[in-house]
């Protein structure tokens, strides 16, 4: 009975993660008021490659249809970022994250607030841009018989800042209420969405001799390849032999052994999204200036270039080993393990098992973090001298495999805790010697 009730749980939460994603799909192709559709399309169809490809990948399209959508969740993540940095940095900010649930939940409302201003910043910025703008015809982007200028910003930034607004409360939703991370599978849902544009994109490139047969046929096997290389690198773990020991008539006998499993990129996909995102922040604002010092910094925050490429790596790098430490606690594990009489063989328990601990995981970063940032960069570099008229990175092909898997998990680990649940209604279950 229970296991099956268990299942309908899981059944309604996947269900209402699906529904919360079909809903963001169709707000993509709402436009917003006061906009030419076709001047638009074509205006951003010009602009194929570099920050627009990119940010467009990540909205889903929405940037491309300029949609109430158009901003994505990106606002959100750069605030998410910002907040995450201050609660490692200021008083104020560590207190409020050691205070539990109630600092956690402060945290979120001050996140929020910060996506509602990025939001804003952003959206007054592409109206103005779009206002000095043109379709590659000639044509006027926004219609201006029916909206002034004022107007046109007013209404621009009220919809595109109610967008994200809208798009991160799903996000929200989707964690509390069904499976998964809700920002990281919305960003799934938008790369996803422009798979079947970059197949077609790929057929008729062939239809008109374009690119050769062998070409296109390498490109996919080198994309399967990639994906084959992270499904392996991010189940990967290191097992750390764990001894317990218990008490018998006075004396302390070690009876059983487990394991600590380390994952080898532990801080999963968040690098890549958490540097993109700050990546296409001072990219997207530089449009909007006739500065030439803002209009070099936009040359040179290309995806694929030198520069960009450089501070990617510099920033998954910092994100990696940043992220992991607030996920992972050395000193709680290793107190937890001295607690419960289970020790590390050959390391004293206490601070050594902490130190040894933050050795591991240290190393272990080094490693995630060289194979993030080479699956993050090397696509780029090799994928530019076939000349792909639609962007194509090895973060999108991250992001995709990462949060799939991510979400998988999620899903296995709520069937088994249905399935243990329902074993312990009717019988009693000893407790875990170790609690992580």
């Amino acid at each position: 009975m229970s296991t099956s009730m268990g299942n309908s749980v899981l059944l309604k939460k996947i269900l209402t993660t699906l529904a919360l994603l079909a809903v963001y799909r169709i707000g993509v192709h709402i436009p917003t008021p006061g906009v030419d559709s076709a001047a638009v399309e074509s205006f951003f169809g010009d602009k194929s490659g570099g920050i627009f490809s990119l940010f467009n990948t990540f909205t889903g399209g929405a940037l491309s249809q300029f949609s109430i959508f158009a901003l994505g969740i990106m606002p959100y993540i750069s605030a998410s970022i910002i907040f995450q940095l201050l609660s490692s940095s200021l008083p104020y900010f560590e207190v409020l994250k050691k205070e539990g649930e109630s600092g956690r939940k402060k945290i979120n409302q001050y996140t929020r607030y910060a996506t509602i201003l990025l939001a804003i910043i952003q959206g007054w910025g592409i109206s103005t841009w779009l206002l000095n703008s043109s379709a590659p015809t000639g044509a006027p982007i926004v219609n201006s018989t029916y909206l002034s200028a004022a107007g046109f910003k007013f209404l621009t930034v009220t919809t595109l800042t109610a967008g994200t607004a809208f798009i991160m409360w799903l996000g929200e939703q989707i964690t509390e209420r069904g499976i998964g991370n809700g920002s990281s599978l919305i960003i799934f849902t938008g790369i996803a969405a422009s798979i079947p544009h970059g197949a077609v994109s790929l057929w008729r490139l062939i239809e008109n001799n374009e690119m050769s047969v062998f070409k296109c046929l390498l490109i996919i096997g080198f994309m399967v390849a990639i994906i084959f290389a992270v499904i392996y690198l991010e189940v990967s773990h290191r097992k750390l032999t764990i001894q317990h020991s218990q008490r018998v008539d006075n004396r302390i006998s070690n009876t059983a052994s487990s394991h600590l499993p380390i994952k080898l990129n532990m801080a999963g996909v968040i690098p890549p999204i958490f540097a993109s995102s700050l990546l296409m922040l001072p990219a997207t604002l530089a449009q909007v200036s006739t500065n030439p010092f803002l209009k070099s910094i936009q040359d040179m925050l290309n995806p694929g270039g030198m520069i960009y490429n450089v501070l990617l790596v510099v920033f998954i790098v910092f994100f990696t080993f940043f992220y992991t430490e607030i996920t992972f606690n050395p000193e709680e594990v290793s107190e937890n393990l001295k607690k419960s009489g289970a020790f590390i063989p050959g390391v004293r328990a206490g601070k050594a098992t902490s130190e040894f601990l933050l050795g591991i995981v240290s190393k272990l970063n080094v490693v995630g973090a060289t194979y993030l940032c080479l699956i993050c960069v090397m696509p780029g570099f090799l994928i530019s001298s076939f000349n792909i008229p639609f962007y194509f990175g090895g973060t999108s092909l991250l992001i995709l495999v990462g949060v799939a898997l991510d979400t998988s998990q999620q899903i296995q680990s709520h069937m088994i805790s249905q399935k243990y649940q329902g074993f312990g209604t009717g019988t009693k279950i000893k407790s875990r010697r170790v609690q992580f």
